[in-house]
């Protein structure tokens, strides 16, 4: 089976093209290699698929005939991706909102009108 077949019949992406460009641009590998999209993908396989920037690893135990329900994906794939890889997420979130708040910077429209009613207060 393709391997843009194939992470879309795991869903793990929502549609084929869209597992098409991840190939095309490298987030998916096989045993560390960069492919194609017509890479033909075994059983048996250790996928690497970077996706929302977490590095996703995935162990490739059988091959499905069409797209799963979500409850029979785990009949054909092992997540074998590490916890440190969640973390990184969850950190990067975080330096995120240190260094930039919400409601600094440019002043949003109720910021402008409460700015205008002091003033208009003032006079």
């Amino acid at each position: 089976m393709r391997i843009d077949k194939y992470l879309w019949c795991i869903r793990f992406y929502k549609t084929r093209s869209i597992a098409t460009e991840a190939c095309k641009k490298g987030h998916v590998k096989i045993n560390g290699d960069s492919v194609k999209p017509s890479k033909i993908v075994f059983s048996g396989e250790k996928l690497t698929v970077r996706k929302d920037q977490i590095n996703y690893q995935i162990q490739v135990l059988d091959m499905p005939t069409s797209r799963l329900s979500a409850k029979l994906v785990d009949l054909y794939r092992k997540d074998i991706t590490p916890a440190e890889e969640f973390e990184k997420l969850d950190l990067l979130k975080y330096s995120k909102d240190f260094y930039r708040k919400r409601g600094t910077g440019r002043p949003t429209k109720k910021d402008r009108r409460d700015i205008e009613d002091y003033q208009d207060d003032e006079d």
